[in-house]
């Protein structure tokens, strides 16, 4: 992905520092892809996620949806599952980006990245292989 949000690179500077992450203090148990057709900025703003047509993100449970962690400098996870979205039923656009929120609806934009820009039509389904969608930190 190509960037941590500012709330996510916040929260993570919080937690080195003893401060618990978000209000909870507990790491999130679902993570949830979203796609937009502009292209959204680190301070999680300036971005159009797809809305509309059967439109929802889709959900990746934290503790197994997720390859373990590789790489030796820098380290990356990558989806363990196939992520697949909902049927649309009407055009979604071109998605240019996908973005990892904390919350089905609304939430935090944690991660973001473009894409080579899909368009998306009624009745074709947006999914993404194992392995597609890879985080990296170093």
């Amino acid at each position: 992905m190509a960037g941590k949000s500012q709330y996510l690179e916040d929260q993570l500077l919080n937690w080195l520092k003893g401060s618990a992450y978000a209000a909870s203090g507990a790491a999130p148990t679902t993570l949830y892809v979203a796609l937009f057709t502009v292209a959204p900025i680190d301070a999680g703003t300036g971005g159009t996620e797809v809305s509309g047509n059967n439109y929802a993100r889709a959900a990746i449970t934290t503790s197994t949806g997720w390859s373990a962690i590789s790489g030796s400098g820098p380290r990356q996870i990558s989806n363990s599952g196939v992520v697949t979205f909902a049927t649309p039923s009407g055009s979604w656009g071109t998605i240019v980006a996908i973005g990892i929120y904390d919350a089905l609806t609304v939430g935090n934009l944690l991660y973001w990245s473009t894409i080579t820009s899909q368009a998306i039509a009624s009745g074709v389904v947006a999914s993404f292989a194992v392995g597609a969608i890879v985080i990296t930190d170093d």
